[in-house]
């Protein structure tokens, strides 16, 4: 009966974060950005400004990133959503010429057929919806950045007040701290490498003459925050475009620069970067993804780790639920759990 109800609570609470997604997506994001903007905050205040004026500067910069990523993304996305049902039309004729050629060759593919099964133009219709699911969270830019002016306003009392309702206070500071502390460190490090990978894969572009070479690096930005399909993602549209512009060469030259740039970055700079990594399954990265992803639309998909990250913490932090979090967490951490009791048992009969 406990599991029927805590499932069925489950349900009822994924449901309604569903049904409350345009109001959880901004909350979300505001609150990702005051973790990232604690820091910074706290250091203006220790070199000896007042609360207001830090927050002032930290606010400023925050909306001067926002404001280049809108007029960035805005320009850009407006000029490839024009040039769409051309690139779209030019695809299907590349098809159908295809489609001619394997005919003409003895092996009978209906176009038809062809066409439900394979849409050239869906990779390049998703980036689009993405990219403009992006522009409607940030026309909530002012929800946002007032929300992230009110948690941070509450970042310093926080811990006071928590002190003065929870009984054993400074066990529960001390796991929100790594909570806190783990989360800010996944997306501080990721925002560092996904703009060194946006800048390569500018830099790419540019010199092979690709249309767009923006609008590319700003989605292999965000899409460098999907684990396992983003990189995928964000070099399917470019490599299209390659192809159609400037012929099957140059879209060659464009998939290889994402090809070694994503080998580089996932395989050498980020396992070095991250350390043990996100503490999670690679399992639970991709259905996190999927699951996230369905819940708050695109937003949760870049959100998808980090979000996880915290169910994971949260769970760790009683005895009930540790089992969970150790199924959720990676082989690796797995190990280093059961290996502490068996040290201790050491420890205990030598004494």
């Amino acid at each position: 009966m406990r599991f029927l109800l805590a499932t069925a609570a489950l349900v009822v609470i994924i449901a309604g974060m569903r049904v409350a997604a345009p109001i959880l997506v901004p909350f979300l994001l505001a609150l990702f950005i005051a973790v990232i903007s604690a820091p910074p905050l706290f250091w203006l205040q220790r070199k000896g400004l007042s609360t207001l004026p830090a927050l002032v500067l930290v606010i400023g910069a925050i909306v001067g990133v926002v404001l280049l990523l809108a007029l960035l993304v805005g320009t850009s996305l407006d000029n490839f959503s024009r040039a769409l049902p051309d690139y779209q039309a030019r695809l299907q004729e590349y098809v159908t010429s295809a489609l001619a050629w394997l005919n003409s060759r003895g092996i009978e593919v209906s176009a038809e057929r062809a066409r439900s099964a394979f849409d050239p133009g869906a990779v390049m219709r998703l980036a689009n919806s993405m990219l403009s699911g992006l522009g409607g969270v940030l026309s909530n830019v002012f929800l946002i950045l007032f929300t992230v002016i009110f948690i941070l306003l509450e970042a310093s009392s926080f811990p006071t007040k928590l002190r003065a309702v929870l009984r054993d206070a400074e066990l529960r500071l001390g796991h929100f701290a790594a909570l806190i502390d783990g989360v800010k460190r996944y997306v501080a490090i990721k925002s560092v490498i996904s703009l060194m990978t946006a800048i390569v894969i500018g830099i790419w572009l540019a010199i092979l003459g690709v249309d767009f070479v923006v609008l590319w690096a700003v989605l292999a930005f965000f899409l460098n925050f999907v684990p396992n399909i983003g990189s995928i993602i964000a070099a399917v549209p470019a490599v299209l475009v390659a192809f159609i512009q400037l012929g099957t060469g140059t879209a060659l030259l464009t998939a290889l620069g994402y090809v070694v740039v994503n080998l580089v970055v996932g395989n050498i700079v980020e396992p070095r970067v991250m350390g043990r990594g996100v503490g999670l399954s690679t399992l639970v990265v991709f259905l996190s993804l999927v699951f996230w992803g369905w819940v708050l639309g695109p937003v949760g998909m870049l959100l998808s780790v980090p979000l996880t990250m915290i169910v994971k913490l949260a769970l760790e932090g009683t005895e009930e639920t540790r089992r969970i979090a150790i199924l959720l967490g990676s082989e690796a951490a797995a190990i280093s759990m059961t290996e502490i009791p068996e040290a201790t048992d050491e420890i205990n009969s030598s004494d």
